[in-house]
């Protein structure tokens, strides 16, 4: 026998081959809920694939399919595993309890039924079910939400990330086109620090400092180490001849110009952070070691590891390409040239980590 629905009121469906409990139970509900009465788990099967109740009170001892085989049946269906069923035990039947609740059902309850108490029952555990729904989906929105946000933070990220690439790869486009005798310096010398940048991690050299470093904005911001050259003349930067010691004096400035331009786009912009590698790069890739070099004559670990990185690579590059003043020397030659001045222009640690990675340097 099934109960006539009314609107929004909470569906009970309870399951007994017992006439008289039927009645019984449907009378206590009623009032308050829709109850559908169903003599047979078979039949209660036939109904759940047009109406699913909000509750199940299901009787344990019924010919057939009895109550245990119809609870592991609602478990095992993914339709029906979340309904919440209180089945229904003769008196002194502790085994039938135990087996009913070790399967999931939610309560049992003793027959005859005591009308409050299977009211209160009923009450209980929907209300416990409203509540799991309501987590349920609160749960799922806040999955749903923070998925839209990662992929909000993954979009800005991205754009982030494509305006830092359109800002360095423009600039280095800039600076290798001012140079036209020094062609394919600068991707040469992104390739060999990220080579050496390898080298240092791999072996644990300086691993505290390497580990803090963005290593992919690293290795492209290197493509700026030369961005002063923008600001020296032509007739000195294109020079084909040797160059006089004023001259030289002058082009050595391309340092000091390379963190004033690579500031004045700090400057203009909020996201300049990226650039730091950049400027650290334009300022100190020509100090050395022994504190010869220039700018400002840093020495030894005074120098940013990120300059003595560049000092290798820079220098390497040099060596091994043709310039209007000189021969390409070649791989063996420049690779002696790096090991020899270990300890005066570059750094002996890093040194060491080029003669380990030479065979990776050749063209």
């Amino acid at each position: 026998m099934n109960g006539h629905l009314k609107p929004h009121r909470t569906v009970v469906m309870i399951v007994d081959d017992d006439i008289t409990n039927l009645k019984f139970a449907k009378n206590i509900l009623s009032d308050i809920y829709d109850v559908f009465t169903v003599p047979s788990a078979k039949k209660m099967f036939e109904l759940l694939d047009t109406r699913q109740p909000s509750l199940i009170i299901l009787d344990i001892n019924m010919p057939d399919t009895d109550g245990i085989e119809a609870l592991k049946l609602l478990k095992r269906n993914a339709s029906t595993s979340d309904i919440p069923v209180i089945f229904v035990t003769a008196r002194n039947d502790p085994e039938s309890e135990a087996a009913g609740l070790s399967l999931g059902a939610v309560d049992y309850i003793t027959k005859p039924f005591e009308p409050h108490a299977l009211l209160k029952r009923v009450e209980i555990h929907l209300t416990m079910e409203s509540q799991r729904r309501t987590l349920e989906r609160q749960k799922t929105e806040l999955q749903n939400f923070n998925e839209n946000l990662k992929r909000m933070v993954r979009e800005e990220v991205s754009k982030v990330v494509e305006l830092q690439n359109t800002i360095l790869n423009t600039l280095a486009d800039l600076v290798e086109s001012r140079d036209d005798t020094t062609g394919g310096h600068v991707l040469r010398t992104q390739k060999w620090i990220g080579i050496l940048a390898d080298s240092l991690r791999n072996a644990g050299v300086y691993a505290d400092e390497i580990s803090a470093w963005n290593m992919r904005l690293l290795v492209q911001s290197s493509q700026l180490h030369d961005a002063g050259k923008i600001s020296i003349s032509d007739s000195i930067l294109l020079k084909p001849g040797k160059l006089t010691f004023e001259e030289f004096e002058e082009i050595k400035r391309h340092t000091v110009f390379g963190v004033r331009i690579i500031d004045k786009i700090c400057r203009g912009t909020s996201e300049s952070s990226f650039l730091e590698y950049a400027r650290i790069f334009a300022g100190t890739h020509h100090e050395k070691w022994d504190g010869s070099g220039y700018p400002k004559g840093l020495r030894e670990h005074d120098i940013p590891l990120q300059g003595r990185l560049m000092a290798v690579a820079d220098v390497y590059d040099a060596l091994i390409s043709e310039r209007p003043y000189k021969k390409a020397f070649s791989h063996e030659e420049a690779v002696r040239i790096i090991l020899d001045g270990s300890g005066t222009h570059f750094d002996p640690a890093i040194v060491d980590c080029f003669r380990r990675s030479v065979d990776s340097f050749r063209v």
